[in-house]
């Protein structure tokens, strides 16, 4: 893939850019602002990335033709190969211990005519992975992930969106402090959703009563800051 960097002189100034493996010097005429594209090949991020992986790099080898052949680009994105088209994220490869996961971003609205494609976690709603534990696999799979490919993509031609997610329904524990304290229940309204509902997941996971209890009391003080489950 390659991205552009738009880099912008002034009038009498020398305009220079380096980035990736093209670089552009130019300077501009006198009383004229010039601009100067600057192109980056980001394939070399994602060459990098293979190239130290020490868990699939021969899988990753073998999935990347398939998906560049179905006219994506790629990048890295959170530090992981991520392959789209049109600015829309259509597959991000996940190293796993066990697997290499293809994983679909909006998986959860593909056919799967091959039931081939899993959950990507429990805390996961739309996204859907493919898996893959060898080379041998890829080759197998190669028409079906150029087919996926292929509807996802129209997914995003079409301007087909993943539907809202139900109402959230709080764990007993959480929802009857809430109800309790008025205080407590504005500071978590006024939290986003995917925070409420991160809370709501590590409180409801307890299999015990007296656990959950115990982990609504060590949220609140976060909850009053405004702060997520994972801050600090």
């Amino acid at each position: 893939m390659h991205e552009f960097e738009l880099v912008r002189g002034r009038p009498g100034n020398e305009v220079s850019a380096c980035s990736g493996t093209a670089s552009a010097s130019h300077r501009a005429p006198d009383g004229v602002e010039e601009s100067v594209v600057v192109q980056r090949d980001t394939s070399n991020d994602v060459d990098r990335y293979i190239a130290e992986s020490t868990n699939w790099p021969e899988v990753m080898t073998a999935l990347r033709p398939v998906l560049l052949g179905c006219g994506l680009s790629e990048q890295l994105k959170w530090n992981k190969p991520c392959f789209g088209t049109e600015g829309a994220n259509i597959v991000i490869m996940q190293e796993m211990k066990d697997v290499l996961a293809l994983m679909f971003f909006k998986g959860m609205l593909l056919d799967d005519i091959a039931g081939v494609l899993e959950p990507n976690g429990p805390n996961s709603r739309s996204a859907r992975r493919m898996c893959f534990a060898s080379v041998a696999d890829v080759e197998r799979l190669t028409d079906t992930v150029v087919s996926y490919v292929a509807e996802a993509v129209q997914l995003e031609v079409d301007g087909i969106e993943v539907g809202p997610p139900p109402e959230l329904e709080l764990v007993e524990e959480l929802q009857a402090r809430l109800d309790g304290d008025a205080e407590l229940k504005a500071a978590f309204d006024a939290l986003t959703p995917g925070r409420r509902r991160e809370y709501h997941l590590h409180i409801s996971g307890a299999k015990q009563a007296s656990t959950r209890e115990s982990r609504v009391d060590s949220c609140v003080p976060k909850i009053l800051n405004g702060k997520g489950f994972r801050q600090r």
